[in-house]
């Protein structure tokens, strides 16, 4: 006990006889005192596997994480609470979306999708999982998710949103229009890569910016 209270203060005395707060000012170490002992009074010790204020008075005083720990219960929904949301889901939602943690990993993690999906639930697993029909796209992903990996799809139809404008398929608003010119494959670097036969206009057969072209370039210098 000694010794472990020497060690404490010795490390509250390393930097000097005074030290400044966040607010810049000045305060002696010894004010400092009191949250080492209520630390130590807190802290379970290894000869007893009690701490000296359980030991005393036998109880232990509110600590900030206490409160934490009790908030967090409060506000964070359990397991149960989970399983509860989706039995009254399931019977009006046939399909949910899933976070995207474990797919995508090879695109940037910060412009990648939230969720992925969505998919068809097929049946509850226990409380606190939930197998679904995953699409071709993920069909050799493990088809069994957490429910607090999961959360409810519904689709924003029209009648959701009866104002929004009508949206259009490519097809309709986007003209399709032959190959701008003769299209070769070839292997770059150990890369596919689709290269077009460029030609600019007003401009001679031999001059350097005709040739074969990947399509970023050839995008860059039609636009």
């Amino acid at each position: 006990m000694i010794q472990t209270m020497e060690d404490i203060i010795r490390r509250f005395c390393a930097y000097g006889m005074e030290y400044k707060d966040h607010e810049g000012y000045t305060h002696d170490w010894f004010t400092l005192l009191p949250e080492v002992q209520l630390a130590y009074n807190t802290s379970q010790q290894s000869t007893t596997g009690k701490s000296p204020s359980l030991v005393e008075k036998g109880w232990n005083p509110l600590l900030p994480v206490d409160h934490l720990k009790k908030n967090l219960l409060a506000i964070h929904p359990t397991t149960k609470d989970f399983h509860d949301i989706w039995k009254r889901e399931c019977d009006t939602s046939a399909k949910c979306i899933a976070e995207a943690k474990e797919y995508n990993k090879q695109r940037d993690q910060k412009m990648r999708d939230s969720f992925v999906g969505p998919f068809t639930i097929i049946k509850l697993i226990g409380e606190n999982a939930v197998e679904v029909r995953l699409t071709e796209e993920f069909s050799r992903k493990h088809p069994v998710f957490q429910v607090s990996l999961v959360k409810p799809y519904f689709h924003t139809g029209e009648y959701m949103f009866p104002s929004r404008n009508t949206t259009y398929t490519p097809q309709d608003i986007v003209k399709v229009e032959d190959s701008p010119g003769p299209m070769r494959k070839i292997r770059l670097n150990g890369k596919d890569q689709r290269q077009y036969l460029i030609r600019f206009k007003n401009q001679t057969a031999d001059n350097d910016n005709n040739g074969w072209q990947k399509m970023p370039y050839q995008m860059e210098n039609f636009t």
